[in-house]
């Protein structure tokens, strides 16, 4: 049988109908349709905080076409997990729930199950908390967080050798367990590129692009501090446009959206002063229509990302699946996606060197500035080569082959390598091997029974509280010989709104008699009033005994 996992599953992180269109709901509205459409499970496991998010995706995974059966987790039934194996998450934050595993295994013999999230941005604060707080929450080799490109793999393997040499110099540690770090890039869905020449005439139309208007795309969040810094393609651009032959002209439709009015202005002044001689047509990129309209009246693509929020960047493949040649920056994800020279051309990026930015990590941590402002003064020093760009327009420009023979090799790379037919099966494949080594895994590797130290039991954070601490050998005696007298007061104070709200501490009325018996024998240690419940109640019985002393059914001997 494949290899499953369960799906953390909120709305939230797998829609892209909300009013910010974000780089993760992108990815992970797009991952939920990969999977559903292309696992080759028998049936569909997800966790949930709320049952009505079941029922959400079950909506989804009919819509996509699955008609597979769908097992939903709840938070308080943790222990479900061990039957697909593996949670997914769709973020970096392993820590927490490893917490939470801990403390649904920690008795001896019960199973436990693999964790694997995924890296998207990882220069926020919570991110890099969420990354070097797997090296001291109970994370296990048989865990994974998915790297979507070696840049952000190495960024990852930076913060967590930064934080090990910090826990060997503080507290000498000597094993530390770094979950795998695989590379898998994400995914597309190849065929949402695809347009016929008649979509292709009217999406130009639309965009007032004729016959000899080159229309160069770039698609994405228009945002100048926190996604790519739009003055180095616009003066590339213009460069490029001083080169065109008589007659020819450049649009650039730019289709995102901008956070707020200033950065909407702010584009619009850059791109009048820095290329004045291109026409630039503004397309709502969260509608879905004018998407379409974009990928499709395009003769080339362009993304000049030089932000540290970025980690992969989608963009470039689905222009790529859309037959498009792409002039992309040497940065980041990019790098593993566009082949230069063959697929379009990487532009050469410069950054400062380390020690250089100190400041501005300083700022940051201390919340002088916010990570907009951190990201935005980062990547004002991240420099584009704005001479190759246009050196690049301008080979594409010149050349309707070359453009076409570019497109056509990003399209089968697109096809072949980032279509989500073929990475789904990388995720089953790692969560296979996830469960091989979680189960080949010696007594001696498998967690110690523990509970997580910041959660602890509160009878033991509180144990110096009380006068009396009730285990089994502690001594109860009725406060009345009259056991019918003391049932009845204990329904009729059950039945008071301040006792009533604490059920889960509340015990049977089965159980409840139980005891009553066994006490009227006399005084004795809780022990013996629990001999006729069963063992898997005797425990909380016992905690149980504690809410009757409340009530005054029960004194403590002794005192």
């Amino acid at each position: 049988m494949t290899a499953t996992a369960a799906i953390h599953f909120h709305p939230e992180a797998y829609t892209i109908s909300g009013p910010k269109l974000m780089g993760r709901n992108a990815a992970g509205e797009s991952f939920l349709r990969g999977f559903v459409r292309y696992s080759g499970a028998d049936q569909f496991w997800v966790q949930v905080a709320n049952p009505e998010h079941a029922k959400v995706f079950a909506e989804i995974a009919s819509s996509a076409g699955a008609r597979k059966p769908i097992k939903a987790v709840e938070r308080h039934a943790l222990g479900a997990l061990a039957e697909p194996g593996t949670l997914y998450l769709p973020g970096p934050g392993l820590g927490e729930h490893a917490w939470q595993r801990s403390l649904a295994t920690a008795n001896p013999g019960v199973p436990g199950w693999s964790l694997c999230g995924i890296t998207h941005t990882t220069a926020s604060a919570r991110a890099m908390d969420s990354i070097v707080e797997m090296l001291t929450a109970p994370v296990q080799p048989w865990d994974a967080l998915i790297c979507t490109s070696h840049a952000v793999k190495d960024n990852v393997e930076r913060l967590l050798s930064a934080q090990g040499d910090y826990l060997r110099q503080r507290l000498g540690a000597q094993r530390l367990v770094i979950p795998k770090l695989p590379v898998i890039p994400l995914g597309i869905h190849t065929a949402d590129f695809q347009f016929p020449d008649a979509g292709r005439a009217t999406a130009r139309q639309r965009v007032g692009a004729d016959a000899q208007t080159l229309v160069v795309l770039y698609t994405g969040r228009l945002s100048f501090h926190a996604k790519a810094h739009p003055v180095a393609m616009y003066q590339a651009l213009e460069l490029a446009a001083r080169q065109l032959k008589p007659g020819q002209k450049v649009v650039l439709v730019e289709c995102g959206w901008h956070a707020n009015e200033f950065i909407e202005k702010a584009f619009a002044e850059a791109a009048q002063l820095a290329c004045p001689s291109v026409r630039t047509v503004f397309l709502d990129g969260r509608k879905v229509e004018n998407r379409n309209t974009a990928w499709a009246c395009a003769d080339v693509f362009c993304s000049l990302s030089d932000n540290i929020q970025e980690t992969f960047g989608i963009v470039p493949i689905e222009a790529m699946a859309a037959g498009l040649p792409v002039v992309v920056s040497d940065w980041d994800g990019y790098k593993d996606t566009v082949r230069h020279g063959i697929d379009g051309y990487r532009v050469p990026t410069l950054m400062p060197a380390a020690g250089l930015g100190a400041d501005l990590a300083y700022r940051h941590a201390l919340e002088i500035d916010n990570y907009d402002v951190y990201c935005g003064n980062a990547c004002s020093v991240v420099a584009v080569e704005v001479e190759k760009a246009a050196k690049f327009f301008s080979l594409l420009f010149a050349s309707p082959a070359l453009r076409q023979q570019m497109g056509e090799a990003g399209r089968r790379r697109a096809n072949e390598i980032f279509d989500w037919a073929r990475i789904i099966p990388q995720y089953e494949a790692l969560w296979q091997e996830l469960g091989e080594i979680r189960l080949s895994a010696s007594p001696a590797s498998l967690p110690a029974a523990l509970a997580w130290p910041a959660r602890m039991d509160p009878f033991a954070a509180f144990a110096a509280y009380p006068t009396h601490l009730l285990d089994l050998e502690t001594r109860l005696g009725l406060s009345s010989h009259n056991i019918d007298e003391l049932g009845a007061r204990i329904e009729s104070l059950g039945k008071l709104a301040m006792v009533s709200y604490a059920g889960l501490t509340r015990i049977s009325p089965d159980e409840v008699a139980t005891v009553l018996r066994a006490a009227s024998r006399g005084v004795q240690p809780a022990k013996e009033l629990l001999h006729d419940i069963t063992a898997a109640r005797r425990l909380h019985v016992l905690r149980g005994l504690a809410l009757l002393v409340k009530l005054g059914i029960f004194v403590i001997a002794d005192l």
